[in-house]
């Protein structure tokens, strides 16, 4: 790739990425950890006419001016497309119609009415494009699609018809920094990346499945060559077909592989204990992919990437307050929230004197779309009896049944 004296980069003749890495931000929508840190990405085409595609976010702000300035190269700027209005990718709105008061902002009516909401702007010069609109730079015509819900009202795609490239918008994102790698060929990308990919696609996206679903018919037929997200390295050749699998895998609430993700929590050991028995049983049993968490020290986040990765899943909490413990609570309403469905659930209980977490448990995951159960929940009282371990044998042979 060839690297101009800053550190924008050209991915074409005339397009250039503009974008940053943020490794100082410990949360992500001051929600989800991001302990590689998250990179944010902003494209620029120097056609006859010129044409900015989205800002970043105000931890990368020096970053995009820097980039941007030495693209543009005294330039005027003709066209600004806004194919996402959440600040992580608006930061620098402002300043860009302060600086080319001229510009044209290109977007969609629901774009307009959140530049209202979150700037109070209204733009003198405003393009609003529907479905299909098409834009031309010069060589370049853009073609714009509505991603509604992909993951906010307003999300359109840009797509340069000449390149055949697809500026996504937060789509076929990740979170993790780029760290010198701005194509996705040219890192390991399941060692290095599909962890992150994934998690980032079932916290942010996942609820909109239908909607994904959508936009891919709308795409049906049309020639992609390159995929440029907001977040996360960018897409070619093979490899966009990769990514697209994947979305098409997730936003129909399939597994991707058979496996077991064990969600625990534990006061004081004892539920903690039952879930390592059980994982050594699944091994010992064959079972090659079995992920396990504690869950007073993991986000849900992780939980909820695994739901939408393995066939099983697995909860495991003592009650308390003669209710659920808190951060299985959490965990349980990320992915009632995130809509995980199509899977095979079993539960592992625990009470003192009370037990009241597996039916609390029960009730809530039964209440997913396409749940079934599998095996008789788990039950003890304070701590695993000698007794029931042929029970728990029996649980961990129920799951490796449910699995072939």
């Amino acid at each position: 790739m060839a690297i101009a004296n800053e550190t924008e980069i050209r991915i074409k003749d005339d397009i250039y990425w503009i974008g940053g890495d943020d490794r100082t931000a410990g949360l992500f929508e001051g929600s989800f950890p991001i302990p590689e840190g998250v990179s944010y990405n902003s494209y620029v085409i120097t056609d006859e006419k010129t044409c900015l595609l989205d800002t970043c976010d105000a931890s990368i702000l020096s970053k995009f001016w820097k980039n941007f300035r030495h693209v543009m190269d005294g330039r005027e700027l003709d066209y600004f497309v806004i194919n996402h209005m959440e600040p992580d990718h608006g930061a620098a709105i402002i300043q860009v119609l302060d600086a080319y008061p001229n510009v044209t902002v290109v977007g969609n009516s629901k774009t307009f009415d959140m530049l209202d909401n979150f700037y109070q702007i209204k733009p003198a010069n405003r393009l609003e494009v529907k479905e299909g609109d098409e834009l031309c730079l010069g060589k370049h015509t853009l073609k714009f699609y509505f991603a509604v819900m992909v993951h906010w009202p307003e999300v359109m795609f840009t797509y340069d018809m000449k390149d055949r490239i697809l500026f996504s918008a937060d789509a076929f994102g990740t979170f993790k920094t780029l760290s010198g790698a701005l194509y996705a060929d040219e890192v390991d990308f399941d060692r290095d990346y599909l962890s992150e990919a994934r998690r980032y696609y079932a916290n942010i996206v996942g609820k909109y499945g239908s909607k994904v679903q959508s936009i891919f018919g709308k795409l049906e037929g049309v020639q992609i060559d390159m995929v440029c997200p907001l977040h996360g390295p960018i897409w070619r050749g093979e490899q966009i077909g990769y990514i697209m699998e994947k979305y098409i895998t997730w936003s129909l609430y399939e597994p991707e592989e058979k496996g077991v993700v064990i969600a625990y929590t534990s006061m004081y050991g004892n539920t903690a204990a039952v879930a390592d028995k059980l994982a050594l049983l699944l091994k010992s049993k064959g079972v090659e992919k079995v992920t396990m968490y504690d869950v007073t020290r993991t986000h849900p986040s992780y939980v909820v990437g695994d739901a939408f990765r393995f066939s099983n899943i697995v909860l495991a909490a003592p009650t308390y307050n003669n209710n659920l413990h808190p951060t299985m609570s959490a965990v349980i309403e990320d992915m009632e929230i995130m809509t995980v469905q199509n899977r095979k659930y079993s539960l592992i209980g625990n009470g003192s004197w009370a037990p009241q977490s597996p039916k609390i448990m029960e009730d809530r995951m039964s209440s997913l779309k396409g749940m079934t159960k599998v095996g008789e929940t788990f039950v003890i009282k304070s701590s695993m009896r000698p007794e029931q371990m042929a029970d728990l044998e029996r649980l961990a042979d129920d799951i490796v049944g449910s699995m072939n």
